[in-house]
């Protein structure tokens, strides 16, 4: 008996089988989340960890997991029927893509090549997951999508989610720099907004409307995920699983985190990933500025490396972060670099606030310093961005949550990250905020600070991470030296 493979609605494929096939397919679609067994709810016996795709109950799975579908059934044997609504990708000229992204650009922009794959594929399969880093234009991408949707849909509406309000106001910002007029198209939602208007386009964070319930969702014929590594499991395959009847469907991401079930959620809610650049190849067609990583590895004092050799780690984190004299090495180290400066750090009363002042006190009156986190107002998160941008020697003292994703400041020189952190997303991203080019900019330099507090050869947590972040810059093929100091008592 043949599997009948069938689309079910926007968000998922029906597969009609057997069921000692459907026990396959359940046992090929589950997946141990990473590090599952720490949380309360495995440890409490309420959840097993696992995370299963398919549905032996109701035979369904995520759309955009007709690939994977397709090639297990057919590595195993097994014969398959297509029904309703399942239809090869149409065959479309990218001639005409082209012809329509050039009515798009401007004298002093013209769109690259990557770019314009990346529309065609969305125009030719109607969905895509976008694989592109930072600095690599995914803005422009969503915004001619969004042009030919707004064109293409007469009585839907385009949804774009973003995961914070200042990438709200920077798309906003972005589409009115391609020369549209957001004003009269675009309706932003974040925190207290209105969540009604007549507008073709509802730009919003996810936080601000994935609670909503169905009927809402029902006005959108396409929706973008930017950023859509960064929402939440719930929230993004919430707001996914609302919009069943919306056929146009794109996420961007600069990066994905490694494991594969990050991955394949991602691309059921959207559709197989399609990595269109690198940041190395960007780098050498001179697309974004060179980058070299220095990495200063902080040898603590024997006496401390006592004290901490059974800590926790976050006794270690929270010894690091207020660490008085490691405070005082960085504050120096910014007030040694020339350009913009970006100084990202985790902990805000801890490290983040004390840190700034020091760098005020070392800096004087000779640089303009803003500090930035979660509290700071969008609006003015929005000045400080502008006036970096028309500034040649400023200093940004920001957290990881609200500076490492998304924000778009090309005259940054220098990135200092004053906090260890592992995870790919977070370090890629981070990165990303200095890698734009500028007229007065010839490279990013970036200063990873990593602690050495090993015990008996027996390494410390943080500096595991740095490990892990080694094996990041290797990855992506990166220019960095490593350099051992030793801290003074």
């Amino acid at each position: 008996m043949p599997v009948s493979l069938e689309k079910f609605n926007e968000v998922y494929l029906r597969v009609k089988c057997e069921p000692a096939i459907a026990k396959e397919l359940s046992e090929f679609f589950t997946f141990e989340v990473p590090n599952s067994r720490f949380m309360p709810s495995v440890r409490n016996r309420m959840w097993d960890g696992r995370i299963r795709l398919f549905s032996s109950a109701t035979g369904k799975i995520y759309l955009g997991l007709l690939p994977y579908v397709r090639r297990f059934l057919a590595e195993n044997g097994h014969k398959i029927e297509y029904g309703e609504g399942i239809a090869p990708p149409r065959q479309l000229d990218r001639d005409l893509t082209v012809k329509f992204v050039r009515t798009l650009e401007k004298k002093d922009f013209k769109a690259r090549d990557y770019q314009i794959d990346a529309i065609h594929n969305i125009l030719e399969s109607d969905r895509g997951l976008i694989l592109s880093p930072t600095g690599s234009g995914k803005s422009f991408i969503i915004y001619a999508l969004t042009r030919y949707f707004v064109e293409k849909l007469d009585h839907k509406k385009t949804l774009i989610v973003v995961p914070t309000t200042g990438l709200v106001e920077q798309m906003y910002s972005d589409f009115a720099d391609y020369g549209w007029f957001p004003d009269e198209h675009c309706h932003r939602i974040y925190a207290g907004s209105n969540k009604e208007t007549p507008k073709e386009v509802v730009i919003s964070t996810w936080q601000s409307i994935y609670k909503l319930d169905k009927r809402y969702f029902s006005q959108f014929g396409a929706v973008f995920v930017d950023e859509c590594h960064l929402a939440k499991a719930k929230s993004l395959t919430g707001i996914m699983t609302k919009l069943h009847d919306c056929k146009y469907r794109v996420g961007t991401t600069g990066t994905l985190d490694g494991t594969e079930i990050h991955q394949l959620v991602l691309e059921g809610l959207f559709a197989k990933c399609n990595q269109v650049t690198t940041t190395a190849e960007l780098i050498k067609r001179k697309e974004l500025s060179n980058l070299h990583i220095t990495c200063l590895v902080l040898k603590h004092p024997k006496q401390h490396i006592m004290l901490m050799r059974d800590k926790t780690y976050a006794q270690e984190m929270e010894y690091i972060s207020t660490n008085r004299t490691r405070n005082l090495f960085i504050s120096k180290l910014v007030a040694s670099q020339e350009g913009n400066t970006l100084v990202l750090a985790q902990y805000i009363e801890k490290q983040l606030v004390p840190l700034c002042q020091m760098i005020i006190e070392r800096c004087k009156e000779n640089r303009e310093i803003y500090l930035i986190y979660g509290a700071t107002p969008t609006d003015d998160r929005e000045k400080v961005r502008s006036l970096v941008e028309q500034n040649e020697n400023a200093v940004i003292v920001a957290s990881y949550g609200t500076f490492s994703t998304g924000v778009n400041i090309k005259r940054i020189h220098n990135i200092i990250f004053a906090s260890p952190y592992k995870s790919q997303i977070r370090v890629l991203q981070s990165i990303g905020r200095g890698l734009r080019i500028a007229d007065d900019k010839k490279q990013l330099n970036l200063f990873d600070i990593s602690d050495d507090l090993s015990y008996n050869n027996r390494q410390n947590f943080t500096l595991k991470h740095f490990g892990s972040r080694i094996e990041i810059y290797n990855q992506e093929e990166f220019d960095y030296e490593i350099i051992p100091i030793t801290l003074k008592s």
